[in-house]
């Protein structure tokens, strides 16, 4: 009869630790179900973000392109400053505009 006793007490054991169990397991899915959902979000965001890494990696490109157009632009503008500067300049728009021309220099013009 001990035996039985200790058997029903056994059982009546498990009994209350199985609801324990129950709730436990339940947490543990719980939170492996988060743990999956917060890693498909970090898995969309890392996407997005390596797209946009990518655009704007594309976009850093042009505009060092645009930069160094502008650097040449901006010494060309400068060598005309200089050569602005110079009387060879004037010489040539005074050519140019007012049709003067120097002193030993003959002037051709087509017939017309």
């Amino acid at each position: 009869m001990n035996k039985t006793r200790q058997q029903k007490a056994g059982r009546q054991r498990a009994k209350r630790k199985n609801p324990r169990l129950r709730q436990h397991k339940r947490s543990v899915l719980l939170i492996c179900m988060v743990l999956v959902v917060l890693s498909g979000v970090l898995a969309v965001s890392s996407v997005k973000l390596n797209a946009k890494n990518a655009q704007y990696k594309a976009q850093e490109e042009e505009l060092e392109a645009q930069i160094k157009e502008e650097e040449q632009r901006a010494k060309e503008v400068k060598e005309f400053e200089e050569y602005v500067k110079t009387d060879d300049y004037i010489k040539d728009t005074a050519e140019e505009k007012l049709d003067l021309v120097d002193p030993n220099e003959i002037l051709f013009r087509p017939a017309q």
